[in-house]
């Protein structure tokens, strides 16, 4: 490493001491607090910063491998870079980085060029190589602390590079790519100033919080071309080129500076901060009175006073005695009487129907749901007797007055009643109980009576 080398080592050294120093006075300032919450998006964070950084580009990398000159110069390099922070641990990050890059060989021993003399040494004018990365922050969950002040990050991406080197040869030739930029395998009728290629960046680094807004990074980053052209000699193909970064760099956050920066929050102590915060306290609180008085209601919908089986809200006749049949609002159901000139059942109307239907009407529901109850709580037998008009048939009238009877019959036995309680008979146009002279009559006439048996 020559003098002008150790002078630049020396001088970036003294920008990262400045900048831990900053880190140092910085740390007495008190941290921002925040409202955030664990799933409250990152809308409630600051996610963009933009940042600068200068450092030495060099055309080795830590790895090692092997090189086409045998000794290596450092040079001058500086960057910008946009990052949009994804996550607490994960952003992606625009850099863009120009410069040169330089080597020589201290032998002949070097690679043969194409002619007659060794190369002696080249320079690479790095026009610019941008690249898109992903940047995976290590560490940014901590059980140990609420906030970190010192981060470590790694990188990796793809990007896009031009360039032109310019090599010297033992014979003092010179050989500019600049404005001849093709390569052996190019189109000579299409020189271009700059060779264009891909590269791979990947990287490491760490980073220093110096305030609420500004980090101070250090960061080292080896890019592997897609060339053997880099350094203006090519080895045979057999190798591609390569070069490196170590930079230092202020980065700056953008965004509402009542949101803290999603890179430096750590979503445990965020986490903590939400069960301890007394609003939601308070919430969970009043969700357990509302939860209270809704099982209250729902208690007092089913409280039975007199034990009827009707709750008290619904019972019209509250007091009933014990074990008195009920209906559906509590009151006593009626009891079977013999009439004193038939035998049919009292306390029950007729069951009307429909010219020519056998179909039950809904308004006949509430008379059989009491004589349902009747049989189902005091026993007994009775039997359905179906009636018709006299339009149509004798032979008619008497089919259609059976399936009337087992349309009761059918909806008495749905309701719980057993089957042999109910029995059923078809009596036809036999028995009216008014004229079938007139549309009156007629309907009176279409009918079911029930009888005990």
């Amino acid at each position: 490493m020559n003098y002008s080398t150790l002078k630049k080592s020396v001088a970036l050294s003294l920008v990262a001491l400045t900048g831990v120093a900053t880190l140092a006075v910085a740390q007495d300032a008190p941290a921002t607090t925040s409202s955030t919450k664990v799933f409250g998006g990152r809308g409630q964070y600051r996610t963009w910063s933009i940042g600068v950084n200068g450092g030495v580009l060099a055309p080795v990398v830590a790895i090692g491998g092997s090189n086409d000159f045998n000794q290596w110069d450092v040079n001058l390099g500086y960057g910008l870079n946009i990052r949009k922070q994804l996550g607490h641990s994960f952003a992606l990050e625009l850099n863009g980085v120009r410069g040169k890059v330089s080597g020589s060989n201290v032998s002949t021993n070097g690679p043969i060029a194409p002619g007659s003399a060794t190369a002696k040494e080249y320079e690479t004018q790095l026009q610019y190589a941008v690249d898109l990365r992903g940047v995976v922050n290590v560490g940014s969950i901590d059980f140990l602390r609420r906030e970190n002040s010192v981060g470590f990050f790694v990188t990796a991406g793809a990007g896009y590079m031009a360039y032109a080197p310019k090599v010297t040869y033992t014979n003092g030739a010179v050989v500019d790519w600049k404005g001849k930029a093709t390569g052996p395998v190019g189109d000579p009728h299409e020189a271009k100033d700059y060779v264009k290629g891909m590269y791979i960046p990947v990287g490491v680094g760490v980073k220093f919080k110096v305030s609420e807004r500004v980090n101070f990074n250090l960061g080292y980053t080896m890019n592997f071309i897609d060339a053997d052209n880099f350094d203006g000699v090519y080895a045979q193909g057999t190798t591609k080129d390569k070069f490196s970064y170590g930079y230092a760099g202020l980065e700056f956050s953008l965004g509402s500076s009542a949101k803290p920066s999603l890179e430096w929050t750590n979503p445990l102590a965020t986490m903590y901060d939400e069960l301890k915060d007394p609003t939601l306290r308070q919430e969970v609180e009043a969700l357990k009175n509302r939860v209270s008085a809704v099982e209250k209601s729902v208690e007092d919908l089913k409280k039975d006073t007199d034990g009827d089986g009707v709750a008290d809200q619904f019972d019209k006749c509250p007091g009933t005695p014990a074990g008195t049949a009920v209906d559906g609002s509590g009151c006593p159901l009626p009891k079977f009487e013999a009439a004193k000139d038939s035998s049919t059942v009292t306390g029950f109307e007729k069951i009307g129907f429909d010219f020519n239907s056998s179909v039950l009407k809904t308004e006949s529901y509430p008379t059989l749901d009491k004589l349902s109850s009747v049989l189902r709580e005091n026993g007994g037998k009775v039997t359905v007797n179906g009636y018709a008009s006299s339009e149509g048939t004798a032979a008619y009238n008497l089919k259609l007055s059976k399936d009337r009877a087992n349309s009761v019959k059918t909806y008495l036995v749905n309701s719980g009643v057993n089957a042999t309680q109910v029995a059923t008979k078809g009596n036809g146009e036999a028995n009216p109980i008014a004229s079938n002279d007139t549309e009156e009559g007629r309907i009176q006439n279409r009918r079911v009576e029930t009888a005990r048996n």
